[in-house]
């Protein structure tokens, strides 16, 4: 992860130096449009990890099979969809209207391009979901570090071959990248997973001979978070694209991607636990999210405090001088990397149907607040302002309300392990 972080940082150097801070800008809008569709999945991402980390042999069980082969026809359907809309958007003009002043001449057919590819990979990121099923969460990291490499070796073709007239295309070279990335995933899952995930590929047209799972109770709830948390999280890009300045853009850009090496570090962390937790209610063992909660703090206000030090630096290194960071933007992140680190763990806990269905109002009054408190304060605090707007949204409408549940739900298993305990125990004078 350090070494894809320097490779991210290299990269933008140079875009910003042979592209110019336009160019930067418009990648750093469109290679966000991608966070916006994790809904793309339909929330059957979560059927999959829950699947694979309740089997007690994954490798022979029929329902991981029949899982996988579901997923795989929704995430088929999923991704064509997406490309035929993308395309239809391109067709009307509209992608001026929706990307705001941050897409630059020529830049409608970049988008579309892009997500064209986002959709047509789309049921390559099933490799993902089985990783960390099988708790390869270091090893699925390791594979999408990947998508640096391959995105550091296109802008260098792009600058070498464009001469300067490539920048346009620097957002289509992250996408095929990481549609690469999604390629080499799935196949070393389908590997670690034999036969399940060659099989389950084989069966998508097959809907008679292999009819699919109930996927609605956990995966519903799931989408309802996959939509909402984007249009709060990564929604900010067009918020700033249409209210503020295209240096705002490009500052928020800059900050993200240096802040989102932190932001990636704890979601990988965090989503390593999933299994674990599935794998606990599996076997009616009670598993609390509290003390990890305050490691993933502890560990996140550190890395923050460190790169906030280091940005200055960074800011004369990467950027060149001509992208400043300003103050509220730095303690903007500082402020969402510990609330989402405390968040995290709990989230994990909270993977079951009950948790899932729970989380579904907070998280829609999140997004809504969210979107509300980002639109007031761009104006005062410029490209700070979704930051911190996020950090207040998760805080009150996600880190209370789920730790209140959280431990709830802690109690009842408890008392219930202990009730289970008393009941198996020995009578006297039996």
């Amino acid at each position: 992860m350090g070494l894809a972080g320097l490779l991210g940082i290299v990269t933008s150097r140079l875009i910003i130096e042979h592209f110019g801070v336009a160019s930067y800008a418009q990648y750093g809008l469109l290679n966000g449009l991608r966070n916006l569709l994790p809904f793309a999945d339909l929330g059957i991402g979560a059927v999959v990890i829950n699947a694979i980390a309740e089997a007690s042999s994954p490798r022979e069980s029929e329902r991981v099979h029949r899982t996988l082969t579901t997923a795989l026809r929704v995430l088929t359907v999923s991704g064509l969809i997406i490309a035929a809309v993308c395309v239809a958007i391109q067709l009307l003009g509209w992608w001026p209207l929706l990307l705001g002043d941050g897409l630059v001449a020529g830049g409608d057919v970049v988008a579309t391009l892009c997500l064209v590819v986002f959709g047509l990979s789309l049921p390559l990121g099933i490799g993902i979901r089985v990783l960390i099923g099988l708790k390869q969460n270091v090893l699925q990291t390791f594979l999408q570090g990947v998508v640096s490499p391959l995105f550091f070796v296109g802008v260098v073709v792009l600058v070498l071959v464009g001469k300067g007239q490539g920048g346009d295309y620097v957002a289509l070279v992250s996408y095929v990248a990481a549609g690469l990335a999604s390629a080499i995933t799935v196949s070393v899952a389908a590997r670690l997973l034999a036969p399940q995930v060659g099989r389950a590929f084989r069966d998508v047209p097959r809907r008679r001979a292999v009819p699919g799972v109930p996927v609605a109770a956990v995966a519903v709830p799931m989408l309802v978070q996959s939509v909402a948390m984007p249009v709060a999280m990564q929604s900010d890009r067009l918020l700033l694209s249409h209210l503020s300045t295209t240096q705002a853009l490009a500052q928020y850009t800059f900050a993200t991607q240096l802040f989102g090496l932190v932001m990636q570090a704890i979601i990988a962390a965090g989503v390593s636990m999933w299994p674990y937790f599935a794998q606990a209610r599996a076997r009616d063992e009670v598993m609390s999210p509290f003390r990890i909660s305050l490691a993933f703090l502890a560990g996140g206000v550190l890395l923050s405090t460190v790169l906030a030090l280091c940005l200055p630096f960074l800011q004369d290194v990467v950027a060149d001088g001509k992208i400043t960071v300003p103050l509220a933007l730095v303690l903007g992140y500082c402020a969402l990397v510990a609330v989402q680190a405390l968040n995290y763990p709990p989230g994990m806990y909270m993977t079951d149907e009950r948790g899932l269905r729970f989380q579904v109002v907070p998280v829609l009054l999140m997004t809504v607040s969210n979107v509300a408190l980002s639109w007031v304060l761009i104006e005062p605090l410029g490209a700070a302002g979704p930051v911190v707007g996020s950090a207040v949204a998760i805080l009150v409408f996600q880190v209370v309300p789920n730790s209140i549940w959280v431990a709830r739900d802690l109690r009842a298993r408890r008392r219930a392990a202990a009730a289970g305990r008393s009941e198996e125990a020995p009578v006297a004078g039996a």
